[in-house]
Parts: structure tokens; sequence; C-alpha cells
């Protein structure tokens, strides 16, 4: 039997997750939290989603097995604690916290109340990521690394017309890093661990919001041949034109886009290029989805996933003080 779905927000995102939700099994989409009626009215319909509630309290107390919270970055925490401790397993968009500390409390939650709690980064589920890990020894001793995920906003253009909305107001925990460069610092994170530093600089906007940045961490051991660095490019202002790359001394891996990959190429010295083989698919948050409900069904409270959640907010929480980066 499939289990009840509730969903928080009514933004682009939420409706890529109902797509991939309708595209897989596991889930039923039954009831959705709408700050307004007509608003919620509006996208259930989209969906088939019987009920629509604009008290959170109703919502959290209904018969709801999950929910999958995509409210804008300052709600994540409050909401998803507060789902957990309804008995709910939590599904939270990225990134799952504004804060380590958000993070740890909301660890806690899930674990005093025996519920799943995952982030919903759709690499992290993505084939196209296990064919690079497969690939890394390959390359032999790794050297460099990469990870690059710049896009123009399509809300900045009106910024710079003097139009703030919430994709560049940091009121609501937002920041180049949080909305952008949580992907490329998560990808880093699932490959390659917990670095040994964290080195950052951000390009600020005028209204205090980050709009782009560069962070340079070194990976190593104890030995010189151990050691690289990765570096992580992220922007809201500007595009990418180059794929993410993994160099190491026979070759390089490259990644046409962090988020939503689509083509991964191996190219080995002397070689010709090798393009690896996964099966990209229209809306990769069907990973995330089969992976939710496969935790769930094994009751995986510990499982591995937080652990790259938690050196995620360790380094945002490390850039943003470096930067003087603030939600206010």
């Amino acid at each position: 039997m499939a289990m009840k779905l509730g969903v928080i927000g009514s933004n682009f995102v939420s409706d890529w997750l109902c797509e991939a939700v309708q595209a897989t099994e596991g889930f039923a989409l039954t009831a959705m939290y709408s700050r307004k009626q007509e608003t919620g009215e509006a996208f259930a319909a989209k969906y088939v989603i019987p009920t629509v509630y604009t008290d959170m309290e109703a919502f959290l107390s209904s018969d709801l097995d999950a929910v999958y919270i995509a409210s804008p970055n300052f709600c994540h925490a409050p909401q998803a604690m507060d789902a957990l401790r309804h008995g709910k397993h939590v599904l939270c968009e990225k990134p799952i916290a504004t804060c380590l500390e958000e993070w740890q409390a909301m660890q806690q939650a899930a674990f005093e109340n025996d519920r799943i709690l995952l982030e919903a980064m759709r690499p992290a589920f993505d084939p196209a990521i296990q064919a690079v890990r497969e690939n890394l020894p390959r390359l032999g001793t790794i050297r460099r690394a990469v990870f690059e995920y710049c896009q123009y906003s399509s809300r900045y253009d009106r910024f710079k017309a003097g139009e703030i909305l919430n994709a560049f107001n940091p009121a609501f925990g937002n920041a180049a890093i949080m909305d952008i460069g949580v992907y490329a610092v998560h990808v880093c994170a699932m490959l390659f661990g917990r670095p040994l530093s964290v080195q950052s600089q951000s390009v600020m906007l005028c209204n205090g919001m980050e709009g782009m940045g560069n962070i340079f961490m070194p990976y190593g051991g104890s030995r010189p041949d151990e050691n690289f660095t990765a570096q992580v490019v992220y922007a809201k202002i500007v595009d990418s034109v180059t794929p993410s790359v993994i160099t190491g001394e026979n070759g390089s891996i490259l990644i046409n886009k962090l988020s939503t990959p689509t083509e991964i190429t191996l190219k080995l010295r002397g070689k010709d290029p090798e393009v690896l083989h996964f099966a990209p698919v229209p809306n990769n948050m069907i990973y995330q989805i089969r992976t939710f409900a496969d935790l769930i069904r094994r009751g995986d409270v510990h499982h591995a996933y937080q652990e790259v959640s938690t050196i995620e907010m360790e380094i945002l929480d490390a850039v943003r003080a470096q930067n003087n980066i603030v939600f206010a």
C-alpha cells in the first residue's frame, strides 16, 4: 500500500517533486499545506491532491505518513522538527537547514521519534554520480577537483531593477552558497568526505545577499601523494560555461551539470574520450523519492546520507562565517 505524502510549499520545486511521485511507486499525494487556500487549491488541482490545509497543526495531525518540505530555507528546521514530533517522516529540500546547529537539532528529533529525515539533494541519489564514484580509481592519484555550478537566476534582472524578491532576500535564509553552491558542496562531500580546512571568498550584492563565491578545500593525509585540492565555484548572477572536472594523474572525469547530470565523460591520457554509461531521466527527483521510501520501509533512521549533510553544513557554516553572510 502506498504511503500518504503531504507537501509543504507550492513553488516550481514542489511541481517537480509531485511529478516524480506520480511517476514512481511508494507514495500517494494526499494533502498539502499552503498559507493561502486559493494558492493551495490551485496547486492541488494539478496533481489531484484531495485535501488542502492552511493550518499547520491540522496538516501535521492528519493521517499522513510522510511530509515533503519545500518552504523557504529559514522554515526548514522548525517545520521539519514539528513534523518529526508529530510522527511523520521528512524529506526536506536542500539546504536541509541554515546552519549545523539547526541540522543537529533536526537529527536529534528524528532519532527521538524514530523517523526518517532525509535531505532532498538530487545528485546524491542520481546514478550519474554513482558512475563518477565507480570510475574514480581509473584516474589514478587524484590531484584536483573543481565542482562548478553557476546559474543566472530568473529573478536577478528584477533585483537589478530594484525589486527584491524572496530569492534575493537574505532574511529568508538565502545566499548563493545556500541556493546554488550547496549542490557542488554536497557532491564534493559525497565523493571525498570532510576537507582538512575551508577557505572561501564571496561576492556580495548591495542588499547583503551573496551573489557568488569560491571555496578552496585541501584533502589528503600524512603522505604527500594523497594530497589534492577541491574547489567549489558557484553563482546566482552568472552562468557556467564549463563542466565540473575531477583530475587525476591518469586523466579526468567531466560532469556537465551537478544538479541534473546528463553526460559524464572520462578522458584518460592518450585515449579517446569515453562517455560513462547511465540512463538520464527527465526528472531525477524520482531517485530521491525511491530512496526515501526505501529508508522508511527499512526503518533506517541512522542512514549514511546524514553524514554527508553534516559535512555540507560544516562547510556552509565556514563559508558564511568567513564572508559575514548573515540571514537578517
